[in-house]
């Protein structure tokens, strides 16, 4: 493939929910581009885009992928994302990669959360889109039921520039309605026809909101739309034109991809609408020197890695887009956040999995290096004397966690080194080891972006890794007030141990320890005094009931007895353990877990099933409020029934509720749990005997 300018590159992510035939409809540009010889199947695992074993596996899309066609002396770079929520993640790296955006809906299926989401990312991010009503083909296809809830909603701006054409309950062509002509499918391409008569009425209703959303666009074509009540076929290009520029006119097309009928004007309508490179707008920048906003300097060399690929031959693979100058084989990239020159290296264009060799990647287009010694997503790389950041990929954050572990003893190691691996390729992955239980966590979007990770350290890294639900970081604390005597003695011929403790234990209102040193007239020496707090801070980290740690308690030292010879501080460090115990199993011990605090976003509709839902997670709602989504329900709950909240918040919601979370507290187990609790650990204790 030759290289290409800005002005004559297109790069468009195609977006939309999980089964309504994006993977399918990159494989068709790129059979009708000539890239391909024939169509892959997603079912039978075998598209350009799909090619991780998971994705054949599970017939979903797991990671973008780009897949560079050309069409009309165009450079159009697809961009295919996964539509699943786990993995959101690819989708913030298409979008970081595109200047425009295919939102697919099904046809039967009509206006989705993916859809939704799509739209609303497309309007955060200023990215001109075109929607595409797909799966044509499909039994039960309802072209204008789907533009009717598509005005209904995101409004006006959709404005269909297609009609389908049915025959025999067959979509056998098109009413392009910029033009008012109408195409058949011929086989090859497609062939001028009158437009059916029974489609005249709706063909005019159409091109009514056609002309309305184009009139808007500026205010010369309004008054002369007002004037004349029409406008001319150009005017309502150049109108429709301006609008998709500027995000207020969406084009709704319609094709089936897997019939591969309409893709062909499809594309068309990708050249003739979409923003060349040069057009779209440049992504944000700061100064490295001075952190302050700055601009690109023309013809430096600048772009940013969008996302990483850990291959197991070919090792780290990073996928940028240029945003200035050119990338060549002779490129010095200097990486800005880390201030570190890379060394020049072969220069790639990335067609799914594959990569072929190119002589440079001008500005606008999207390339690959490989084996970057010190880059990572997100990482700008530039010209050392013109050093700047690009603004950072906006990725979820991870929301549930589980345990993770090696199945065959001994490879833990092994598996802490394929995630980290891993964590270069998906940055919405994080590990983390919990100090208190001692799990290795695994972080992710959702259950299946977990499994989806171990399955790629099994298929990449020839390790096999199991979950489990993490274990709740529970703490003991005591609510009355004891006493206790502490005595080690031990004479076993020659120098003997001598130590005794009287003490007190109490609730600390505020902090997690307190030690208070009473002693008065000597009767523990004030050298031993030290080693009877640690002790005690030893013994603080198994609690009395359940062995978990032991918070929120003042011990006050106050009487004691020592022995001249055979006093040491081992003995005072043993008679503050047992103090600790016999005190602290009088002293009203209770079993305390953590509270942490939800916000979690839904559509008002949802309102009552989250309360309900909560309520049952032995949680308390503490307010509510409204937000551009929808409504904020601020609420608290216990840690231990919300591990896997993020599943069920997606199904209760279908994909539309999100929540942040942050601990505040340690509450009371109730007693029933807690007993329950107690037993298990015993259990535990009994096991490891």
């Amino acid at each position: 493939m030759k290289a290409y300018t800005a002005e004559s590159i297109r790069n468009i992510g195609v977006f939309g929910h999980g089964s309504e035939g994006k993977t399918t409809l990159t494989e068709a540009m790129l059979f009708n581009a000539g890239q391909i010889e024939r169509m892959g199947r997603v079912e039978d695992g075998n598209t350009v885009s799909d090619y991780d074993p998971e994705e054949a596996k599970r017939a979903i899309s797991i990671s973008t992928s780009v897949a560079p066609i050309e069409w009309n002396n165009t450079k159009i770079n697809v961009i295919d994302a996964p539509g699943s929520f786990d993995f959101y993640g690819e989708v913030a790296e298409a979008f970081a990669l595109a200047d425009s955006a295919l939102i697919i809906v099904g046809s039967v299926s009509g206006v989705t959360v993916g859809a939704e989401k799509a739209m609303a990312l497309c309007k955060k991010y200023a990215k001109p889109r075109i929607m595409v009503v797909n799966q044509m083909d499909r039994e039960h296809a309802n072209f204008d039921k789907v533009i009717d809830a598509l005005v209904e909603r995101f409004g006006p701006s959709v404005a269909p520039i297609q009609l389908p054409i049915w025959e025999a309950g067959s979509f056998k062509g098109y009413v392009d309605l910029t033009t008012m002509k109408a195409y058949m499918f011929d086989g090859k391409g497609t062939k001028e026809t009158d437009i059916p008569a029974n489609l005249s009425d709706r063909a005019q209703e159409l091109l009514g909101m056609l002309t309305e959303a184009a009139a808007e666009t500026s205010e010369d074509l309004m008054e002369k739309y007002f004037s004349d009540g029409e406008l001319s076929q150009e005017d309502i290009k150049t109108g429709l034109n301006a609008g998709v520029m500027n995000g207020d006119i969406t084009p709704v097309c319609c094709c089936s991809s897997l019939a591969n009928l309409g893709v062909r004007t499809l594309l068309d309508d990708v050249v003739r609408y979409m923003p060349t490179a040069k057009d779209a707008a440049m992504r944000p920048c700061t100064d490295m020197k001075t952190g302050e906003a700055a601009k690109v300097t023309e013809g430096k060399f600048a772009a940013q890695v969008m996302k990483t690929v850990a291959d197991p031959f070919v090792g780290k693979i990073s996928i940028m887009k240029v945003f200035s100058g050119t990338l060549t084989n002779a490129t010095v990239p200097f990486n800005s956040r880390e201030e570190k020159a890379e060394k020049p290296g072969t220069v790639y264009i990335m067609t799914g999995k594959n990569l072929t060799v190119a002589d440079k990647i001008e500005a606008g287009d999207i390339g690959a290096m490989a084996k970057l010694q010190y880059t990572n997503t997100g990482d700008t790389l530039c010209d050392a004397s013109a050093p700047i950041v690009f603004e950072a990929i906006d990725f979820p954050k991870p929301c549930i966690s589980l345990a993770v572990s090696a199945k065959k003893q001994g490879e833990d190691d092994k598996i802490i080194a394929g995630l980290r691996r891993l964590t270069e390729e998906d940055p919405t992955i994080s590990i983390e080891k919990n100090a208190e239980t001692g799990d290795v966590l695994v972080c992710g979007i959702g259950e299946t972006h977990i499994d989806v990770t171990c399955a790629k350290l099994k298929n990449k890294f020839k390790v096999e890794a199991q979950l489990t639900e993490p274990r709740v970081a529970y703490r003991e604390t005591i609510r009355s007030s004891a006493e206790a005597e502490g005595k080690h003695k031990k004479q076993s011929g020659g120098a003997g141990q001598f130590g005794v403790v009287q003490m007190r234990f109490e609730p600390l209102e505020e902090g997690d320890f307190e030690f208070v040193n009473a002693i008065v007239g000597g009767v523990v020496p004030k050298e031993f005094i030290p080693a009877v707090e640690k002790g005690l801070r030893e013994a603080l980290v198994h609690g009395v009931l359940a062995g978990y740690p032991m918070i929120g308690i003042k011990a006050t030292l106050y009487d004691g007895k020592y022995h001249p010879v055979d006093s040491k501080e081992v003995a005072f460090k043993s008679a503050a353990r047992l103090a600790y115990k016999a005190a602290c199993a009088k002293a009203s011990p209770v079993l305390i877990e953590p509270i942490y605090r939800y916000d979690i976003t839904v559509p008002t509709d949802y309102l009552g099933d989250i309360m309900g839902d909560m309520s049952r997670r032995r949680g308390r709602v503490i307010g509510t409020n409204p937000t551009d989504e929808g409504t904020t329900v601020v609420a608290e709950a216990p840690l231990s029934e919300m591990v896997k909240y993020a599943t069920d918040l997606r199904s209760m919601t279908q994909g539309r509720g999100s929540f942040a979370s942050e601990f505040v507290r340690y509450e009371d187990v109730p007693a029933n749990i807690a007993q329950k609790i107690i037993e298990q650990a015993k259990r535990e204790d009994e096991d490891d005997e």
